[in-house]
């Protein structure tokens, strides 16, 4: 039996790496059942100010196709306590890189109320989106 019957987790997953994969893993082996939300593009240009490599509609397909999730829904804000009216999840799970952001602060204090527990999970070093796209940005430049 795992510790949480329904868990969830966010992210934009553009340009999917080790550090998407690890989340998400980490997260399946403490949920019964775990759902992901995957940024819009919309979303992604609102609250980073660029829009991602990989079309929404295609980072949902690779996100469904990991093994470790059972359902993809679109995160259309970052409100993570509506998520959780919608999806009534017990427990959300996040990078620690996240830990002590105003937003996680105060979603934290909603969660208690309503007990609901986040879960911080270590952050995998050097390994980005914005990491990956720094990398092939300067191969382009030495070929």
């Amino acid at each position: 039996m795992k510790q949480y019957k329904i868990g969830y987790t966010t992210g934009v997953f553009d340009l999917f790496h080790v550090g998407h994969l690890n989340i998400l893993r980490r997260a399946k082996e403490q949920c019964e059942y775990l759902i992901v939300g995957v940024s819009t593009d919309e979303l992604v240009q609102q609250y980073k100010f660029k829009v991602p490599v990989i079309p929404y509609h295609e980072r949902v397909e690779i996100v469904e196709g990991i093994k470790f999730v059972d359902q993809v829904v679109p995160q259309t804000n970052r409100d993570k306590f509506l998520a959780w009216q919608k999806l009534l999840f017990n427990a959300m799970f996040v990078g620690d890189d996240w830990k002590g952001d105003p937003l996680f602060s105060e979603v934290e204090n909603k969660f208690r109320q309503v007990g609901v527990d986040i879960v911080y999970f270590p952050y995998t070093k050097g390994v980005s989106s914005t990491a990956l796209k720094e990398k092939i940005k300067y191969k382009e430049k030495v070929i």
